[in-house]
């Protein structure tokens, strides 16, 4: 038997409606449900991983979402869902998220998702609720003002020591970029004894902050501190960028985990045991040490989620055959719907599209015979914010080996780009498929 017509026994089609069951009966016996998509721009990823959240917060009593989102953004939306803040719908609370890409998290399947949260939560006790955070630390000047906004309205005299502190940062005009790679070349620029300081001078002061007004007061110290972590672990990543990718990837995801890990443990506090969803990129959430990633010495949060929490953690990949997906053609540049080539020969997807099967569900754990057939290594497909399918091979195209990397896999034959709030640059046309050749 080869490995298409494994594929095509052991996959189960989600065109049946209970089709994703088996996923949410997996998800459910573990603690970190870890759900990844191909590409930041295909609505199919975005629209099933809200569906298994769904059911998995509704049926199975998940707690939170954990998004790989900046901290002080995704904490006004969690805010929102809880019924707190200012904002008055699901498109106002998303409005921090300002920084490229805006149409990772400000799209359309991200509003009906948020909006159903909040519904969901809506005459539930604060500890039944589910919330909604972010676990990046791209966000150092805007958690650096959080910081200094918490405690001036905790404690006045400590909000200036902080922005005395903070201070150091002045010379780079908020730009994370420009900080890094003064400090990284000029060690006396750099201002990490002052975030390492405001820190542990915020700690000192923890149990009285977060003393003041119950439940509420606990949540805005704990949002605080981590903001104050960021900041730290923000300003040695910035710092790192300029000296190679590996020590600076690596940073930003132990950074990911520590704040899924800290989550973890604050809500564990609250709830008995808590249970959380994980929203990332498959290259984030993919254990790594089943792909070339591993092999160059670059870890993510898939791997170290799993060597901590063993069985508790189950991974889910994500993939696509052809379609569509908004993404950019250079860093800060334009949201773009652009056609999506076809999958290689050779790869997962095209092994995927071979069964004919136009979107289906696969437990790799739980067919040992097809997880043998697949475990010899194939290329695998990425697309992160920006997508070149001139140089599709070079660039988005890696080794993996798919049973070792993910616990189930979700494959859409044909996928469309997900739809921005923003405004997108005139539809990309098909170039010609001179590049590459095997086809």
């Amino acid at each position: 038997m080869d490995a298409v017509t494994r594929i095509t026994h052991a996959a189960t089609n989600l065109s049946d409606p209970r089709g994703l069951d088996s996923v949410i009966d997996a998800a459910s016996r573990c603690r970190f449900v870890l759900l990844g998509e191909a590409s930041h721009g295909t609505h199919e990823f975005y629209a099933t991983r809200a569906e298994i959240s769904r059911r998995l917060i509704e049926e199975h009593g998940f707690h939170a979402v954990v998004a790989e989102a900046d901290w002080p953004d995704a904490y006004r939306v969690n805010r929102f869902v809880r019924g707190l803040g200012d904002d008055r719908d699901a498109v106002e609370a998303l409005e921090g998220f300002k920084r490229f890409p805006t149409w990772m998290w400000r799209n359309t399947d991200v509003v009906q998702f948020v909006s159903w949260m909040r519904h969901h939560n809506s005459g539930l006790k604060l500890l039944r609720q589910a919330g909604f955070y972010g676990m990046d630390l791209y966000s150092m000047f805007a958690s650096i003002q959080e910081v200094l906004n918490y405690l001036q309205k905790v404690d006045p005299p400590a909000a200036k020591r902080a922005k005395y502190r903070y201070a150091c940062f002045d010379h780079a005009a908020e730009d994370a970029q420009v900080y890094g790679y003064a400090a990284g070349f000029d060690i006396d620029k750099s201002c990490e004894d002052q975030v390492i300081q405001q820190l542990v001078d915020l700690r000192q002061h923890a149990i009285d902050y977060a003393r003041r007004d119950g439940l509420l007061a606990e949540d805005e110290y704990f949002f605080a501190e981590q903001n104050a972590k960021l900041v730290l672990d923000a300003e040695q990543y910035y710092r790192s960028m300029f000296h190679g990718r590996i020590n600076s990837w690596n940073l930003r995801d132990q950074h990911m985990v520590q704040t899924l890990d800290a989550l973890a443990a604050h809500l564990d506090s609250r709830v008995g045991q808590c249970k959380l969803i994980v929203w990332a990129h498959n290259s984030h959430l993919g254990d790594a040490r089943a792909t070339e990633m591993g092999e160059r010495g670059e870890l993510n949060v898939g791997q170290l989620v799993r060597q901590k929490w063993g069985e508790q953690a189950f991974l889910v990949g994500f993939t696509t055959h052809a379609g569509t997906v908004t993404a950019a053609s250079e860093w800060d540049g334009a949201a773009e719907h652009k056609a999506v080539r076809r999958s290689l020969v050779g790869s997962y997807e095209r092994l995927f599209h071979d069964t004919g099967i136009d979107r289906f569900s696969l437990i790799l754990k739980d067919h040992p015979e097809l997880r043998e057939e697949l475990s010899l290594p194939r290329i695998e497909r990425a697309i992160g914010v920006i997508y070149l399918p001139e140089t599709e091979r070079l660039s988005h195209y890696f080794y993996a080996r798919l049973p070792e990397q993910f616990d189930a896999v979700i494959h859409f034959d044909h996928s469309n780009a997900v739809e921005p709030l923003e405004p997108v640059a005139a539809h990309a046309i098909e170039p010609p498929e001179t590049y590459p050749t095997n086809y």
